[in-house]
């Protein structure tokens, strides 16, 4: 009798066994179809056993493997494993999520392919007589004329995912037709490479030590400023990977950037199939995409956080662009960092990755500075000059809406000369908060510890946390004051008052508000790009990743708000934002200009801002986490709980340090608090820190405390385990 032990997508940190004797073939990895409970479930074959340590009545069977579906590979099981041990989180949820969601259901059947040939009509058309016009049609007779046996669906729609309107008036001429095969066979075209832009000086370093690096593990940071060709770097690896016939993980941590860096990709590598992963898709375009890249025809995969788990048979280099920014964590379930695990995997599949950005992780750069990883440094911009940053003292100043002369004196200057200007403030709605002047009522939400923001033109206030919305009062709920008040600037406030000051210029704002519709955004940034707009209004959607020509003005405001924060990564995060939404100025001929409105212009930040030095500031920063005993010269780990009462949260945390081990002497554990937002979606939430300066102690620690918290755990306490935070 032989058994198997069967990962499922349930809270519970353990694996469970089946009889699989009428099972026929099966292997580790396999997706099986079981009972539990009452129910049938999709669960992945972990281990196989001779044994079980039930009682053989007791021990149901496999109902089926699904033999049409792919198994997963040795190497993403050993690090979905270790990210269940690391983090601290429930194997089988672990495993499951990381597959797409087709995938687990009990329908998970691996769809029959449709592909698409020429007939016998398509192939006596000749390419130059079709309009010049219609360049889907003349691409897509290109494309089909070299498909051997036919293109698969799924290829032909991510290599030209524009041309569907072009494919169907071909098949209606009759110059294409549609079959079914389970994978088409088509012979592949020579890897065709289009020639990008001449190398500086410093990008050709980069690309010759890290190709040097091919056949091994090698982690590279290349720290470019804004502007200095880190994607032309990327490029160029990338073409040596394909001539390897290697495939490329290129992870980004928003999907606002892959459709420009995907059109990017496409254009260089015009054969190649590229498949883009991210929550954009719907269910049957990502388990498309999935399937693409675990067989080995994608030649490149595009994506965010999650698709670090993608199988990937060829796999020959990893880059991680904007490595610093906090998306690639995730906030829950399994809280794992796409960034770290992503060098996991390279360590594996022995191959370089590449983290690049602008204004590293302190992490990442400190890790550099001891030399584990290698630095490379791009100090110029490719093409264009760095923009110049000053800092407008508004101590005193009467703000109009929120904006300073200085900096409506530029954007003014910036439209005579027929240029762009963004006015950059990470509040989207008109107003962060409602006050009532006569008794200080504020709209607090009532589900959570933040305001309501006040969103002016559907004459509502919104909680940006747990989406609660409520019409804005007509007087003041607490002493009926009909004058309420906005206090502080939102997006929409900012567009509203550079509408009255500007009648005449075009003003496009740019928030997660007005984005929320499919294809907004390729929308707006065609606008930018054609130079309709002349003014943007915009959040982090426009801080990083976009090459705008003729935006030459940046302006800031608000930017005090994050300066004395209690997060200790408060400073690090804001010297990332506004370097990054500051390379957004003068990326070609023109010069750029950014201007920060502050009350602190001697402040150490602004200092190294204006002198643009990454390098000094991550210096006087690590030099104070080192000094208060902060990562990275320590490890942490935080308990998180949360309740319907603030009290059940801690005692639940008092009792959970009241277990710890206190033998393992390298582990403090610090007194249960409130978090810092108390209250989430009508939940009271309290955190307790552990920290080390060992991760080996720490984790020792960990792997003793998680089954003792286990067994601490009540229904009226919801808690997890958050490995290396990124939020404290």
């Amino acid at each position: 009798m032989k058994f198997v032990r069967v990962a499922l997508d349930i809270p519970l940190n353990t694996l469970f066994d089946y009889r699989a004797d009428a099972a026929g073939d099966i292997e580790v990895g396999n997706l099986v179809l079981v009972p539990f409970g009452k129910k049938i479930a999709v669960g992945v074959v972990i281990e196989l056993a001779a044994d079980t340590s039930l009682a053989p009545s007791r021990v149901r069977g496999i109902l089926s493997v699904l033999q049409d579906t792919p198994r997963l590979p040795a190497d993403v099981l050993a690090i979905l494993k270790f990210c269940s041990a690391y983090y601290h989180h429930p194997i089988g949820e672990v495993v499951l999520n990381a597959l797409p969601t087709r995938l687990r259901r009990r329908n998970a059947i691996k769809p029959a392919h449709c592909a698409y040939r020429l007939t016998d009509a398509g192939r006596q058309v000749d390419v130059d007589t079709v309009p010049a016009r219609a360049k889907s049609r003349r691409a897509l007779l290109r494309k089909l004329s070299t498909a051997g046996e036919g293109i698969d669906s799924g290829a032909l729609r991510a290599q030209m995912p524009g041309a569907v309107a072009a494919l169907k008036e071909m098949i209606r001429l009759g110059w294409v037709e549609t079959f079914e095969c389970d994978r088409c066979h088509q012979t592949s075209p020579p890897l065709r490479i289009v020639a990008g832009p001449a190398l500086t000086e410093a990008q050709q370093i980069a690309v010759d030590s890290i190709r040097a690096s091919f056949t091994r593990f090698a982690p590279w940071l290349l720290h470019g400023i804004t502007g200095s060709g880190k994607t032309e770097v990327y490029l160029e690896l990338i073409a040596t990977a394909l001539s390897d016939k290697k495939q490329t993980l290129l992870l980004v941590p928003e999907i606002n950037l892959t459709p420009q860096l995907e059109s990017r990709i496409q254009m260089r590598f015009p054969d190649t199939l590229i498949v883009r992963l991210n929550s954009a898709l719907n269910e049957s375009e990502r388990l498309r995409n999935w399937l693409s890249a675990e067989s080995g025809e994608a030649g490149i995969v595009l994506g965010t956080r999650l698709s670090v788990f993608t199988p990937l048979p060829r796999l020959g280099l990893i880059v991680v662009d904007e490595e610093h920014d906090a998306s690639f964590k995730q906030g829950d379930g399994l809280r794992y960092s796409a960034r770290d695990v992503a060098l996991l995997r390279a360590k594996q599949r022995a191959v370089p990755i590449v983290l690049g950005s602008a204004t590293p992780a302190l992490e990442t750069h400190h890790q550099a500075q001891c030399g584990r990883y290698g630095l490379l440094t791009l100090a110029q911009r490719a093409n264009a000059a760095i923009p110049e940053i000053t800092t407008v003292d508004i101590r005193g100043e009467a703000l109009i809406d929120g904006l300073s002369q200085g900096v409506l004196h530029a954007i003014k200057e910036t439209i005579t000369r027929g240029e762009q200007s963004l006015i950059y403030v990470n509040r989207r709605g008109y107003a962060p908060v409602l006050i009532c002047p006569s008794c200080s009522w504020t709209s607090g939400c009532q589900r959570c510890s933040a305001k309501l923001v006040v969103h002016l033109k559907n004459r509502l206030m919104r909680c940006h946390h747990c989406g609660h919305q409520e019409k804005i009062p007509a007087a003041c709920p607490q002493c009926g004051n009909a004058e309420l008040a906005p206090l502080g600037q939102g997006t929409q406030r900012v567009e509203i008052a550079l509408t009255r000051i500007f009648p005449a210029a075009r003003i496009l704002r740019i928030d997660r508000d007005t984005t929320r519709a499919k294809d907004a955004w390729n929308q707006m940034r065609r606008q930018i790009h054609a130079g309709t707009v002349d003014i943007l209004v915009g959040t982090q959607i426009l801080a990083k990743g976009h090459d705008f020509p003729a935006l030459t003005l940046v302006g800031v405001i608000n930017a005090d708000a994050s300066l004395y924060s209690t997060d200790f990564r408060a400073s690090e995060r804001l010297f990332a934002n506004l370097m990054q939404v500051s390379g957004r100025a003068g990326r070609a001929d023109l010069p750029g200009r950014v201007m920060i409105q502050t009350e602190f212009p001697e402040h150490p930040l602004y200092g190294a801002l204006r002198r643009q030095d990454y390098t000094d500031f991550a210096k006087d920063v690590l030099a104070e986490r080192k000094q208060a005993g902060l990562p990275p010269f320590a490890y942490q780990a935080i308990l998180r709980a949360e309740a319907l009462r603030q009290e059940l949260a801690m005692h639940f945390l008092r009792r959970a340090a009241a277990c710890a081990d206190s033998g393992i002497g390298e582990v403090a554990v610090f007194d249960p608090v409130p978090a810092n937002m108390a209250r989430l979606a009508g939940k009271e939430r309290a955190q307790l820190t552990v920290q080390s300066r060992s991760r080996t102690a720490l984790h020792r620690f960990l792997n003793e405390w998680a089954p003792r918290l286990e067994k601490l755990a009540a229904r009226n306490v919801r808690w997890a385990l958050d490995v290396d935070p990124q939020e404290s």
